[in-house]
């Protein structure tokens, strides 16, 4: 995956992440198929602050904004309001993407 679009269109398109996609971004585009525990489950794989981040998100999405908060300060990022949710899962696409 080279940008965001791409990993949306294989939401879109796939049934099952692509092969090589890694974890990280798995587990987002879990989530974005709105396969919550799936997503879930590979987050909880992710033991780094990267993972973290993607775990409070995962909790934000739940709407357990208290767990979030917990995971976010594990992650050393700020708190996101529920209505940034979706422009968090960009960010945080973005961020992976960039990596690379």
């Amino acid at each position: 995956m080279e940008t965001v679009g791409e990993l949306l269109a294989s939401v879109v398109s796939d049934a099952e992440p692509p092969e090589g996609l890694g974890l990280e971004l798995s587990a987002l585009w879990w989530a974005k198929k709105d396969r919550w525990h799936e997503s879930h489950e590979v987050a909880q794989d992710i033991d780094t602050p990267l993972g973290s981040w993607i775990h409070a998100l995962l909790h934000a999405i739940e709407g357990d904004m208290g767990n979030a908060a917990y995971w976010y300060n594990r992650a050393g990022r700020p708190e996101i309001d529920p209505e940034q949710i979706e422009a968090e899962w960009e960010s945080i696409v973005e961020y992976i993407l960039n990596k690379k």
